[in-house]
């Protein structure tokens, strides 16, 4: 079963934009859970505009689903939250200071040395690691060899190929990544710009997928279709 993990950071963006504390933020974590999510995920940034890291410290004490963190472990402010906190997962996610939204994956040749001492430091304290990458081969060899759990494949290139009709050629590259991890025997995450009307299809070509982290879109059809009724429809792409 692929698992659902909802990613809450949009209700926080919402709640900064006016201050006061509404929408409530770990109420959100906790109807997410409630109405059938299958995970809650957050991805505080150093400047805290959406996710506030107090509001990762509350949402720890109620969370009664899978917990993941996402971040910049480059940033001694999140490793040191994520120690704290000890979240079921922790992504790892190569934003650069200020970036609007995540749009890369981490270049696991380049940087492995780098990603190895990391990974351990979480591992070592009990949190399974996924780190974002693209749907290279040579990236996902690379991960392997840091050591991670799993990884999880950035989709944004997918999502945009999808719209344009080309699925095919959306999903291949992806369906060959996804084999590549099954092969050397990590787990398979995925996320960004995943929606309603792409997600069937992906799961469909990558059954073996372990879990999907959505956020922006299915925010954006609560609106419209309540967060309840939302939740069970994203999950329904996923059977």
């Amino acid at each position: 079963m692929t698992k659902l993990s909802v990613n809450i950071n949009k209700f926080a963006t919402l709640r900064n934009s006016r201050g006061g504390n509404n929408p409530d933020v770990v109420k959100a974590a906790v109807d997410a859970q409630q109405f059938g999510a299958d995970g809650v995920t957050v991805h505080p940034r150093p400047d805290e505009r959406h996710i506030r890291y107090n509001d990762v410290r509350e949402i720890k004490k109620i969370i009664t689903t899978e917990f993941n963190i996402e971040g910049n472990c480059t940033e001694q402010k999140f490793v040191d939250l994520v120690l704290e906190v000890k979240p079921n997962q922790v992504t790892l996610v190569p934003d650069a200071l200020g970036q609007l939204t995540s749009d890369h994956g981490w270049d696991t040749v380049k940087n492995k040395n780098y990603l190895i001492d990391i990974i351990k430091v979480f591992k070592n304290a009990g949190i399974r690691v996924s780190i974002f990458i693209d749907p290279v081969i040579e990236m996902i060899e690379g991960a392997a060899a840091t050591g991670t759990d799993r990884v999880e494949l950035y989709t944004e290139a997918y999502a945009s190929h999808y719209k344009n009709g080309e699925r095919d050629t959306a999903v291949k590259p992806y369906v060959d990544a996804a084999k590549k991890v099954k092969e050397l025997g990590m787990g398979l995450n995925a996320g960004h710009d995943l929606d309603l009307n792409n997600l069937k299809f992906f799961k469909q070509n990558i059954p073996w997928l372990d879990e999907v982290s959505i956020g922006h879109a299915l925010i954006c059809d609560a609106l419209y279709f309540g967060f309840e009724n939302t939740i069970q429809l994203y999950k329904r792409q996923l059977m």
